[in-house]
């Protein structure tokens, strides 16, 4: 039986607005497995309400304050169903580490913001709770983003292999792992967010399974790079984005120099966009890499999968060889992070994020 202090949970809610996943994960020195997840999906109208408040609207704050105890609600039910799955006690479990809904995220400003309420997410689990894990960061100059490179780090790093590890939600990060090279990364750009928006707009569907819709279409190699030549791809790291940047807005901002394309050929520019992007920073980064990693909702897509490995000139696969569900990997990496601040140990690299150094993370809400 796993003592208490080695059983972390995690809960992640990310771009892509799907639903929490809570993953369960034990840690026992620099060995972490994950032992369970649980996954409790959106439904439309939580889905919706997230969407909405990712721009400026009427009453923000009665509005951001009612949709926090709701996804508190949903956190909470999903870290109970996984407590249930396991068997697990609340003094069975150290802490969990809960990220919350980001809905604004602005660096360049000094802040982003993720719903939650850890308080009511305490009293309905009987957990002690580690949120707001992206301030601290910031506060010390950085982006407060991506955070996920340290767990790849401590998880994968080899010392004979050049690796990157992509995880692809609403937005795509990259992870690089060289040999005999401090680890850094950076959000590459769209993920599936605009893909998402585009499907749902014409045919209703949250998003596009294993890219069907797109794999039906053509790339408009023109639009493909109006779209590569946006500033934020040639920034140089630390950098972080989020729909602040990536919209709605700015998709047909760039369509409306490119008449006469079908709806499913932007499907497929679309994917291609979030290929061309990852690929062309692995390349930058990584010119030697050994393997490249997916995870996230990404590595589910065949089509974008497919595409990846046409343009990248080392294998791909996703995170399932390597032990970890790539559903599970965000919600893991917050479950770490709860035991790296709980054990007052950092847990941003300043490589990736830009912050003045390394710091301990997050605030604790005690059980």
């Amino acid at each position: 039986m796993n003592t208490p202090s080695n059983i972390y949970l995690g809960v992640m809610s990310g771009t892509s607005l799907d639903g929490a996943d809570a993953v369960a994960l034990t840690v026992n020195g620099s060995h972490f497995e994950v032992i369970g997840a649980h996954s409790m999906p959106f439904d439309a109208h939580l889905r919706a309400a997230c969407l909405a408040l990712q721009s400026a609207q009427d009453n923000e704050i009665h509005t951001a304050q009612l949709l926090s105890n709701q996804l508190a609600d949903v956190y909470s039910s999903a870290i109970v169903s996984l407590m249930n799955d396991l068997s697990l006690k609340p003094e069975q479990v150290a802490a969990v580490g809960v990220h919350g809904q980001t809905i604004r995220h602005r660096p360049e400003h000094a802040y982003t913001v993720q719903l939650n309420q850890p308080a009511r997410i305490a009293e309905q689990t009987g957990l002690t709770v580690v949120s707001d894990f992206r301030a601290r960061d910031i506060a010390a100059g950085g982006h407060g983003a991506p955070l996920v490179p340290a767990f790849h780090d401590a998880l994968w790093r080899e010392t004979n292999t050049n690796r990157v590890v992509v995880n692809i939600g609403g937005f795509a990060n990259i992870s690089v792992l060289n040999m005999g090279q401090t680890t850094f990364g950076f959000d590459t750009g769209p993920g599936n967010v605009l893909m998402d928006l585009w499907i749902a707009a014409h045919h209703a569907l949250p998003y596009d399974a294993n890219g069907g819709w797109a794999a039906q279409g053509t790339v408009n190699e023109r639009l493909l790079a109006d779209m590569l030549a946006d500033s934020y791809f040639h920034l140089p790291a630390p950098k972080s984005t989020g729909r602040d940047y990536f919209h709605m807005d700015w998709l047909n901002g760039k369509l409306a120099g490119h008449a006469n394309i079908s709806a499913v050929d932007v499907q497929a520019t679309l994917l291609a966009l979030t290929a061309h992007s990852i690929s062309d920073a692995i390349k930058s980064n990584s010119p030697h890499c050994h393997d490249i990693i997916v995870a996230g909702g990404g590595a589910l897509n065949r089509a974008l999968m497919l595409q990846l490995q046409m343009l990248s000139h080392c294998p791909v696969t996703n995170s399932g060889t390597l032990g970890i569900d790539p559903m599970h990997l965000e919600g893991a990496a917050f479950a770490w992070l709860a035991f790296r601040t709980m054990h007052h140990l950092s847990g941003n690299l300043p490589a990736v994020t830009g912050a003045r150094g390394e710091r301990i993370l997050g605030q604790v809400t005690f059980a």
